[in-house]
């Protein structure tokens, strides 16, 4: 088996669990078999485990860090946002967070998968100690933002819920809104932290790569737009109190943002 063939099992067997792992945390979320939740965490363990992996590979096989074409910031976004949840519950138990994350990594993954994994040398003219780093915590950033994602989805859900005055599907298996708040203020203040750094380092790689610090490409203008729109939901939060619908609302519109900056056109 070659090395290429190597990364394909490797990528396969990342998709396979991560797809089992997201229907066992939903047939907990329907069910509540304590079994289920249990074999879906260590199987989305497992997962990254597998991710890291096929990064590492990637790696060598590339020369570099592999985060410069479409095929790969896809995966390191779905990493990212995996090694985020982890190292949240470190800290933080969310009650049925799983449920709403693992179904965002896996369509990640499988999106990486469908794209061409050609290997496409880096131009030696872009090579620089700055562009790893820089879309590094880009990425990351990103996963944090996706968690922050994740939470405003089961905020807006759980609200319907209370609105309508009836004890329904959602209102048993979410948390409350308070935590719900508490956890997306958290994630995004996280996400939009090392977004900050991402942008510092890639203005620094676009001085020394190009000789300005802003080239005003599309890929710039929307990197731009999304760290204004965190800027803005931060600011709402710690300086007009925004809370509740206000912070989940923004959430799931900045990540609907950063999603579409993803798109080939403009990467």
């Amino acid at each position: 088996m070659n090395f290429d063939s190597c990364c394909l099992a490797l990528l396969i067997a990342t998709l396979s669990v991560t797809a089992v792992s997201t229907v066992l945390y939903w047939i907990f979320f329907a069910r509540g078999e304590e079994k289920s939740r249990v074999w879906a965490r260590r199987l989305l363990f497992l997962s990254w485990v597998l991710q890291s992996s096929y990064i590492v590979l990637r790696m060598v096989q590339v020369g570099n860090t592999p985060v410069t074409t479409y095929h790969e910031a896809v995966f390191f976004f779905g990493w990212a946002i995996t090694t985020a949840y982890f190292s949240f519950r470190l800290r933080y138990q969310v009650k049925n967070f799983g449920t709403f994350v693992s179904p965002l990594i896996c369509l990640l993954l499988f999106a990486a998968a469908f794209i061409s994994r050609q290997v496409i040398p880096l131009d030696p003219k872009l090579q620089s100690i700055w562009l790893p780093v820089h879309a590094s915590l880009s990425l990351l950033a990103y996963g944090f933002l996706g968690l922050g994602f994740c939470g405003g989805i089961m905020y807006l859900l759980q609200e319907r819920e209370l609105k309508s005055r009836k004890v329904g599907y959602f209102f048993s298996r979410l948390p409350s809104l308070e935590a719900l708040d508490q956890l997306i203020t958290h994630c995004v203040t996280i996400g939009f932290t090392i977004l900050t750094l991402g942008m510092v380092t890639g203005v620094l790689w676009s001085r020394q790569v190009y000789g300005i610090f802003f080239r005003w490409q599309p890929k710039e203008i929307f990197s731009l737009l999304i760290w204004l729109a965190y800027l803005f939901q931060i600011h709402q939060r710690y300086s007009a109190g925004y809370r509740g619908r206000r912070t989940a609302a923004l959430a799931v519109a900045g990540f609907s943002l950063l999603l579409f900056t993803l798109w080939p056109v403009i990467t």
